[in-house]
């Protein structure tokens, strides 16, 4: 269960890292503008590693190996499988939107940087040492900051990678003396060890409480959570839309996974000092998120306001968990959140790829005016884009809708009423500028009349998909719920 050097535990890694190198080597030499070798390479390495961790999970293999640093369990292969598919996924609708923009036509570092940054939150899902947290933390930001400039000789996203390297940085060096101060107060730094130590009251009580102030705002810096939610919208805007989906969507999945290692894991003894940070947030987050998101014009920059206000119910789910001797209430409460990051992160994908397709070379689809009358230009994309807003606002019987009633049911259930109250409220002050985005694609008239498609064979499937997904799994979520609890349970066992 504690080998040293388990290496076959850290194969989806092993693999990942072999590949990119790889990946990175073969483009060196190639010339073809439009990278279609890199891109069908990179495709094929997040497959092998999609089945890698499939098998893993399939024979149930868990265990901790390098002393611990490293930790596989369910949840680790479950959100490793989820954050392939959403770097895969965020590539397919981006691959044309970056060809017109020559992101790759001078050598296919985007392919390598996103393969990297899928790297750095496989070693965040699998942490089990603060260590590990912070190597897998700065190994995703690091490629995301150099991802947001891949456009060198675009203004608006050099100043995004600058905006998001110093603030960035500064998350970071929060997070990271968060957890000197735990390290201090426990004299430890395995989150199994941390735990431990809380629980038979050896701890020191002031240095951990300052630490676990510390930990709980670098972590909302990275879910993009009220008041450390400042970057989101300019970084959002600024970005090349491809990035902004590398940014928005699979990076979720690794902050949840280290958010629960971190503050449940590690230190659930001391939640009655991070349970009202959490609550704070989450109100902050549903308030600023959804009033401010009214005001804007911008889709790309609206859909930044209400990532914020997404998150606020995450937090509220990660709050409802905070029992007494009451196992099954505390999976359910962090799978419902769990279940909700799930749900976010699928429908951004299909927001953020229909802005992908709709742009083409000299248009950047990124205002919500650029959507009037889409519906009559293009009847399936105008349909996915109905079936992510009505999921986002929470109209049933979209996923969006059930995402937000477990972690309702949760939240009641742990006797925060008012807050649940105070939740709906937002929701319905955010159908608005949902609505709003509707109404404009099936009712105003278009702008121009230039036949808007929808990208290759492969990128129409996807979007399919993807929007069968959303309806789908609000009609029959129950087997996905089921399967977040259950991960929650295990890992929580584990």
């Amino acid at each position: 269960m504690h080998n040293l050097f388990d290496f076959a535990l850290a194969t989806p890694e092993i693999v990942l890292l072999v590949l990119t190198g790889a990946v990175l080597l073969i483009d060196a030499f190639g010339n073809e503008p439009t990278r279609r070798m890199t891109f069908m390479l990179t495709m094929g390495t997040i497959l092998i590693v999609i089945f890698v961790s499939w098998g893993q999970w399939g024979e149930d293999t868990q265990g901790r190996t390098f002393s611990s640093l490293y930790v596989t369990d369910s949840l680790a292969h479950f959100m490793k499988i989820l954050s392939a598919i959403a770097v895969g996924v965020t590539l397919i609708y981006g691959r044309a939107y970056a060809e017109h923009r020559d992101m790759v036509a001078r050598g296919g570092e985007m392919y390598s940087l996103a393969l990297l940054t899928l790297l750095g939150e496989f070693i965040m899902i699998s942490a089990g040492n603060m260590l590990t947290v912070y190597l897998g933390v700065e190994l995703m930001s690091f490629a995301l900051y150099a991802l947001i400039a891949v456009r060198r000789d675009h203004l608006v996203a050099t100043e995004a990678a600058m905006k998001y390297y110093v603030l960035g940085c500064l998350a970071s060096g929060i997070l990271l003396y968060g957890m000197s101060m735990i390290y201090g107060a426990t004299g430890e730094l395995g989150l199994a060890e941390i735990a431990e130590v809380i629980r038979q009251g050896d701890a020191q009580r002031l240095p951990l409480a300052f630490g676990v102030v510390f930990i709980v705002s670098g972590l909302a810096f990275k879910l993009t959570a009220a008041p450390f939610h400042m970057w989101t919208p300019d970084v959002y805007q600024g970005s090349p839309t491809t990035v902004t989906l590398l940014v928005a969507a699979a990076p979720k999945f690794a902050a949840f996974v280290i958010t629960l290692r971190l503050l449940i894991e590690a230190l659930h003894g001391i939640a009655f000092d991070w349970q009202p940070m959490l609550l704070i947030m989450a109100v902050l987050s549903l308030a600023i998120g959804n009033v401010v998101a009214i005001a804007q014009t911008n889709f790309k920059r609206m859909l930044a306001y209400s990532t914020i206000g997404q998150m606020g119910f995450v937090f509220l789910g990660l709050l409802s968990g905070v029992y007494e001797d009451q196992p099954g209430a505390v999976a359910a409460a962090y799978g419902s959140a769990l279940f909700y990051v799930v749900i976010y992160v699928l429908t951004t994908l299909s927001t953020f790829g229909m802005i992908l397709v709709l742009s083409r070379q000299g248009f950047e689809a990124e205002e919500i005016s650029d959507l009037k009358g889409l519906n009559r230009r293009n009847p399936l994309l105008a349909g996915v884009l109905l079936l992510s807003m009505f999921s986002l606002a929470g109209i049933p019987p979209l996923s969006g809708f059930y995402a937000k009633l477990v972690v309702l049911q949760a939240l009641i259930s742990a006797g925060h009423v008012a807050v649940a109250v105070f939740a709906v409220l937002c929701s319905l002050i955010g159908c608005f500028y949902y609505l709003r985005v509707v109404k404009m694609a099936y009712f105003d008239e278009p702008e121009d009349h230039i036949t808007v498609g929808a990208g290759t064979p492969v990128t129409r499937s996807v979007m399919s998909v993807n929007g069968l997904l959303v309806i789908g799994l609000g009609i029959l979520p129950g087997g996905l719920m089921a399967l977040c609890v259950h991960v929650i349970q295990q890992s929580l066992s584990f």
